[in-house]
């Protein structure tokens, strides 16, 4: 390099970098350095352009990489160097953001309140118990967004000008609020409303006076929050949680409960030490948790385990602190199966006349989110439902993904795009049966779309044809004519294990589940494989019993247990006392005249309705309020003290449970506790798991075992795995940043998809 020419260093830094303070970061420790230079945010990154010596510049990367904030992640730092003749820098500043291609960064989650903006709201004269407060490490970001770059003027943040006050913290570099762009006050940003008895109510002392002076007297009020609505009463009033139910229109699901802080959670719950960790975290999921102490029946009837999450807005933290309720049930705000409202016409459609106080906020929320759910199995978080803190937050693949939708399943939808090399996932969706849902699935489907400049070149979906997540990817194939892949759903789901933890060689699969399409045109669910990202083996399956009335047998597991007997017994039913008496003879018999003439009777390898008919048969659960509740129930009331179990018959490539409905039927005559037989129940199933695991990788030298599907969220199953593997000696893995339910098929889906031979 000549002696008047200066080298001026490019950084590229791509990961979650925006929203986060980032900038502000760069430009303090550039600062403490010497460094001259400029940052701005890109489309798909952050890009800073200094000045630097080769000690200088080893010395900053290794700075950005140690020191970044808490909520940012580095996924990488690219270098190049541009050569010139002169230094155009006296220092070191930040400039506008720019828009130069169709690659994106990743955008930030939605991040709960920190502590520094609640101590904030305590001191300072322009916030003082503001409720919309946030700085650069916390508040709304993906429930904002509109567009890329992440600047105000792209969220719904636009419609609040800044006054002076915060125009001031916004530029200046060493505030913690330089570019936080939803930053606001009492006099410039958004605010709560409200019409209460025909009087519209915008002062937020008196709004929160009242709303905690209706949730003392056990009123459910509705509130705007970040994601959507939702509907809040007190936990331990057991007329007020009945009410709500009334208003939901939801029988018998557990509600979410939230406390004030891990230590009144504690008192109602026992927590170790991941769960508390979960707790806390930016994030803000909803845990599942142990109940130890009772809160109104009407939480969680016939549960052991409680829904438990801490404050993510101000305005939780104050509904504490004015109410003196110990634990408020927060759910969202809708009714039956529809998306959370996020609108107040919407809100108002649903809520009005079922409630004493509708409270409004000004800001818009563009994303609809719902709060995440996760439980902790073996010491490793596992999500449950993905949505507010998480989503947008992307996986990372280790093949290319550019152009590939994935349409995801039915009942409990996510869908999910490729973007070079990241996998972008939706929000919780929910179940497209429902129209509304199905209207949110395909608004969601086109803001991902032009937030992240995608443009599709592959589709995938589902093998069956009738779901309507695949119904819209033909509609897509067909008006883009673009070619359109169709994946075998317990496929999708080991994929998708296998994606999360950079497997792409052959594995043993365990995927066991509710239903999916088979190949051979029946209802798979108990399924073992030998498969990699491209191709599966079936190696053995629950032995196929018929599914009379299909999804039906779902929500009405004593269908089950009458299938099962009736397959295994003919028509000398050994049916368990008390069974008829609780079902009806009339019932029943309708029920074995299907079966007789193959009425709506479709056979199923389903484990997840192998439960029910143990559930049912165990006089645990004969109708089902909500999704899982049979299994569920069964789980909770399994006895940790016995390991004895069943034994099962291998009949070919099939796993025949009859021996397990002989011991259950004769344990039962013989008057064995119902827990002892839950008990002996699962410990078949992870036997039988665990055997075949090591048959099959003694016969196809696959060393690895993935397990995935819907009945992997039994904790008692899945941590009796963990074990069991590890004292075998066999690594096992278990999905835990993507759900092992239908809400994580899509990425599955896609990472099949894109390991596919291009003439697919």
């Amino acid at each position: 390099m000549k002696e008047e020419e200066v080298a001026i260093s490019v950084l590229t830094v791509q990961g979650l970098v925006q929203g986060v303070g980032f900038r502000p970061f760069i430009y303090r420790i550039a600062s403490e350095m010497g460094i001259c230079g400029e940052v701005d945010n890109r489309n798909n990154g952050v890009c800073i352009r200094a000045v630097l010596t080769p000690g200088q510049r080893d010395l900053f990367i290794e700075r950005i990489r140690r020191e970044h904030p808490v909520v940012a992640s580095i996924r990488r730092i690219t270098v190049s160097e541009r050569i010139g003749t002169e230094n155009p820098y006296t220092g070191f500043r930040i400039t506008p953001s720019r828009s130069e291609s169709d690659e994106v960064t990743q955008v930030a989650p939605d991040i709960a309140v920190c502590p520094e903006c609640l101590r904030d709201r305590k001191t300072q004269p322009h916030r003082l118990q503001y409720p919309f407060i946030n700085c650069t490490h916390c508040g709304p970001r993906f429930s904002i967004i509109r567009d890329l770059p992440y600047d105000r003027s792209q969220t719904t943040m636009s419609a609040f000008p800044m006054c002076p006050d915060c125009r001031k913290e916004y530029t200046r570099v060493s505030d913690r609020r330089f570019h936080a762009e939803p930053v606001a006050c009492n006099r410039c940003g958004p605010s709560y409303y409200t019409l209460y008895n025909k009087v519209k109510i915008t002062d937020y002392a008196e709004l929160l006076a009242l709303s905690s002076r209706l949730l003392r007297e056990g009123e459910v009020i509705a509130a705007k929050g970040i994601g959507g609505y939702h509907l809040i009463c007190d936990a331990e009033n057991e007329k007020a949680v009945a009410r709500l139910r009334e208003i939901k229109m939801r029988d018998g699901k557990p509600f979410a409960v939230m406390f004030p802080d891990p230590e009144s959670a504690g008192r109602y719950a026992s927590l170790n030490e991941a769960e508390e960790a979960s707790l806390l975290s930016w994030r803000r999921p909803i845990v599942l948790v142990k109940q130890i102490r009772p809160l109104a029946p009407a939480v969680n009837p016939g549960m052991e385990t409680l829904g438990c999450m801490l404050p993510y807005m101000p305005i939780h933290s104050d509904w504490f602190e004015q109410s003196g309720i110990p634990a408020l049930v927060v759910t969202s705000g809708n009714i039956s199966e529809c998306p959370i409202a996020i609108t107040p016409e919407e809100a108002e459609r649903q809520l009005a006349g079922k409630v004493p106080l509708l409270l409004h906020h000004n800001r818009d929320i563009h994303n609809r989110v719902d709060d995440s759910v996760l439980q902790v199995c073996g010491g490793q978080p596992c999500l449950i439902r993905r949505s507010r803190g998480y989503v947008p937050e992307p996986f990372f693949a280790d093949v290319p993904v550019e152009g590939i939708l994935a349409f995801g399943a039915e009942k409990v939808n996510t869908f999910a795009l490729g973007k070079g090399e990241t996998i972008l996932q939706s929000q919780y969706i929910g179940d497209l049966k429902n129209w509304e849902t199905y209207r949110f699935y395909k608004e969601s489907l086109e803001r991902f779309q032009h937030l992240f400049r995608f443009r599709p070149s592959l589709l995938v979906c589902d093998l069956h044809p009738d779901y309507l997540s695949s119904r819209e990817a033909e509609r897509y194939a067909s008006d883009l004519h673009l070619p359109l892949l169709h994946v075998q759903h317990h496929h999708a789901h080991a994929a998708a294990c296998m994606l999360e933890y950079g497997l792409d060689e052959p594995v043993i699969a365990l995927v066991l589940d509710g239903t999916g399409l088979g190949d051979d045109g029946k209802a798979w669910g108990g399924e073992i494989f030998l498969c990699d990202r491209r191709t599966y083996k079936r190696l053995s399956h629950l032995e196929y019993v018929p599914l009379p009335g299909g999804d039906k047998a779902s929500t009405e597991p004593w269908r089950m247990a009458v299938a099962c007997l009736w397959h295994y017994y003919g028509n000398e039913i050994p049916f368990p006392a008390g069974f008829k008496e609780r079902v009806g003879e009339a019932k029943i018999q309708m029920l074995l005249k299907m079966m007789e003439k193959g009425v709506n009777t479709p056979y199923t390898s389903s484990a997840g309705r192998l439960f029910d008919a143990v559930s049912s048969l165990l006089g645990v659960c004969d109708i089902s309020t909500h999704q899982a509740e049979a299994p569920v129930k069964l789980e909770q009331l399994a006895s940790d003290e016995h390991q004895s179990r069943y034994s099962v018959i291998m009949k070919g490539e099939s796993i025949s449970m009859r021996p397990v409905l002989d011991g259950i039927l004769e344990d039962l005559a013989a008057g064995i506790p119902v827990a002892e037989l839950s008990a002996r129940f699962h410990n078949t199933l992870a036997w039988l798991l665990v055997e075949q695991a090591e048959t099959f990788r003694k016969q196809t030298g696959a060393d690895k075992v993935v397990v995935s599907g819907g009945c992997f969220q039994n904790r008692r199953l899945t941590e009796q795995l963990q074990r069991m593997f590890a004292d075998a000696g066999i690594p096992l893995f278990v999905p835990g940043r993507i759900p092992c339910n239908d809400g994580g098929i899509s990425v599955g889906q896609l990472a099949i998809a894109a390991s596919q031979p291009l003439d697919n």
